[in-house]
């Protein structure tokens, strides 16, 4: 089976690819002169690598350079410590050189070029060198030489790396957008509190090794979630939108330089099982970067594809030697990416092709706990992204009408696992085709929508998601100890980035919905002394001044009411337009602004999200009466945003077992990758070398 890329791939127009009020020529280039893997990346001994050069000469705007005439005869050398600079094909030992590309593209300097609607166009010429490893640690010089005396260089380290392992198998849980203001918020709401100390702690607070990492990206300092887990899964930065490459701009988004993920190592290293589990949709942005390589995130046919077939498959242009090609273990969201249609890779049935490559495929929680443990599984049990904690647990009505069956037969996937529940069955997969294999095994987890809920303002879904990862944590490390590969497994938590999210005090929810003004509404905030204790580990209280009603009580470790009368009061440093009432969504999940017609893309408050409106009492026959009332919260963003977005901040790392006190301290993001593929001894020996 071939995979067509028509349709997939579309000329660059970096008109709609940035919309920053920085806008860039080429990440990471800064000359005219490109060269990708960038200046300051660290490899990992023996980590696959491509090359690509770019010579641009830009044909208009304040670069305009050489009349548009890219220098087509570039050099470029590569020396290690004080060596001599050996061409590239020499210190490679090629046998051939890459052909010579050509291209165009354009983008606009700045916010008044896109307002004249008047762009930068560029020519480029550029070969790629593909496949490469450098085996030997130390550091290493590349020089771009053009335009007859032009110079760009870039210095490379390959690490120094422990030969022996640590852990035998690492499960690397990744709470999506999760910051640690968050974690604090989770803990308010599920565990009880008594003159100030908490009766019981959430499991991440107990792990052996925390620290700190910094999640900005290789061209600005605000990152998204798939070049956010490229330097998770690989030790590189790169560009937002990017899987596992560094952004070139050629028209194909499918031939970008690629370099190799932790998974994809630790399965050509080892041969050990692979798996991957998410609440997303399974094509999304985290979990797709553990197997894939594109510019495009949204690029959703070609991902899958390659989970199965590799990147190889993809372009037949050239070799990718190393994948995934086939994870053992798939568990998520996203049956449009399988269903027999527009979404899925050829408009192919790709629940078929996975079984005719091997793989059991289930539907539904009751067939993921009655299937066995031998065969590499798919697992697909919605349509889009997995229903949420809060709704599957509090409020199961909003699971209905939905019409999301991954079957794709238009019923509700009202039976579907949470995140618990995939993994610790993906465990047991991997560890018995691991055990047959006599090796270890590798595991990606995501609690997805703290990330997406956050996006929507929707807090109270996106704490339940963080308290259901806490409370997966906390029965994989029991798991671990009875099947007895607690010993063997570093178990690494954390987050990709973060949002601008933070608890400031109480709200009265009775009161402020009782009010008839905006500024009175504000009055049930209390701060300080009047910020009070939380209602949410009450288990009831029938008293007029709390009027406590009990939903969907849960018990340790979560909140055993979700609508205290009152409740945090949280805010987010990067929103739209919308209304606060700081009470649940009870029907779902919030849609905090909508469009309006006007002559640009204008978001406004929706007013169907905790509309105004006069307030009525519980009662026994209406218990859920209460009209929420909230107050208009006035946006940060552009009116282009509909939702809130990532913030700069530090995120939370936890690890427990062996190799976990690497993790201590503050360090890049991209140093994840190092601790674990040291844990898991995955250098290459000096005998593997295939360069100097």
């Amino acid at each position: 089976m071939k995979f067509h890329t028509t349709g997939l791939l579309t000329a660059i127009t970096w008109v709609g690819y940035t919309s920053a009020q920085h806008f860039k020529r080429l990440g990471a280039c800064p000359k005219l002169g490109c060269v990708f893997p960038p200046d300051q990346v660290d490899f990992f001994p023996g980590q696959y690598f491509d090359i690509r050069l770019e010579v641009h000469a830009p044909v208009n705007g304040s670069e305009a350079f050489n009349g548009g005439v890219p220098d087509q005869q570039f050099s470029f050398c590569i020396q290690k410590g004080d060596g001599a600079c050996e061409d590239v094909s020499t210190f490679f030992n090629m046998t051939s050189e890459p052909e010579l590309e050509t291209w165009s593209f354009s983008y606009y300097e700045d916010l008044f070029a896109q307002d004249a609607d008047e762009p930068t166009l560029v020519n480029v010429a550029s070969k790629a060198y593909r496949a490469l490893s450098l085996d030997i640690p130390g550091h290493y010089t590349a020089k771009l030489s053009y335009y007859n005396g032009s110079e760009t260089v870039a210095h490379w380290l390959v690490r120094e790396s422990p030969k022996e392992a640590k852990a035998k198998n690492v499960l690397l849980f990744i709470g999506d957008g999760m910051t640690q203001a968050m974690i604090t918020a989770a803990r308010l709401l599920a565990h009880k509190s008594i003159n100030g100390r908490y009766q019981s702690l959430m499991q991440m607070d107990q792990m052996e090794a925390l620290g700190h990492q910094m999640t900005h990206s290789i061209d600005s300092f605000i990152t998204d979630s798939a070049n956010s887990a490229t330097a998770l899964y690989t030790g590189k930065k790169s560009s937002v939108n990017a899987l596992n490459v560094f952004a070139d701009s050629s028209a194909n988004s499918l031939d970008d330089p690629k370099v190799e993920s932790v998974a994809e190592l630790f399965r050509r290293r080892t041969g050990g099982p692979i798996g991957m589990v998410s609440t997303a949709f399974i094509a999304d942005a985290t979990p797709a970067a553990l197997c894939s390589h594109t510019r495009d995130r949204d690029q959703y046919p070609s991902i899958v594809y390659e989970y199965l077939f590799g990147a190889s498959a993809l372009n037949g242009s050239f070799t990718w030697p190393t994948g995934c090609e086939g994870p053992d273990v798939i568990f998520g969201g996203g049956a449009e990416q399988f269903i027999a249609g527009p979404g899925s890779p050829n408009g192919t049935d790709f629940y078929k092709v996975f079984q005719e490559k091997g793989y059991n495929v289930v539907y539904n929680n009751t067939e993921l706990q009655a299937t066995g443990n031998d065969e590499k599984t798919l697992g697909i049990f919605s349509i889009s992204n997995m229903a949420k904690w809060l709704d599957r647990q509090v409020y199961p009505e909003n699971l209905l009408n939905q019409a999301n069956s991954p079957t794709g037969d238009g019923t509700d996937a009202v039976d579907q696992p949470g995140l618990k529940d995939l993994t610790l069955k993906a465990i047991d997969i991997l560890q018995a085709r691991a055990d047959k294999q006599g090796t270890g095994w590798f595991m990606m987890s995501e609690a997805a929508s703290i990330d997406k809920m956050m996006h929507v303002l929707d807090y109270d879904r996106a704490l339940g998601e963080l308290l259901e990862l806490d409370d997966t944590i906390r029965a994989t490390i029991a798991h671990l100890k009875k099947i007895g590969q607690d010993e063997n497994t570093l178990i690494v938590v954390t987050a990709d980035h973060g949002h601008g999210f933070d608890v400031f005090g109480g709200a009265d929810t009775k009161y402020l919905a009782a009010q008839t003004s905006d500024r009175k509404k504000r009055a049930a905030v209390g701060v300080y002394q009047n910020s009070g204790l939380s209602g949410y580990t009450v288990e009831k209280d029938s008293s007029p001044l709390n009027n406590t009603v009990v939903i969907g009580a849960q018990g340790p470790n979560f909140p055993v009411t979700w609508d205290p009368r009152y409740a945090y009061a949280a805010g987010f440093a990067a929103n739209p337009d919308h209304r606060e009432g700081y009470a649940v969504n009870k029907s779902g999940p919030r849609l905090p602004a909508v469009e309006v017609e006007t002559d640009i893309l204008d978001n406004v408050v929706n007013p169907s999200d905790q509309p105004d409106g006069e307030y009525h009492a519980p009662t026994s026959v209406c218990p859920d009466a209460d009209s929420f009332a909230g107050f208009v919260v006035n946006g940060t963003l552009s009116v282009d945003q509909p939702q809130g977005v990532h913030s700069l901040t530090d995120v939370s790392v936890f690890a427990s077992g062996p190799g976990s006190e690497a993790f201590r301290g503050v360090y890049n993001s991209i140093d994840i990758f190092f601790k674990i593929a040291d844990a898991l001894g995955l250098a290459a020996d000096a005998s593997d070398c295939d360069s100097d």
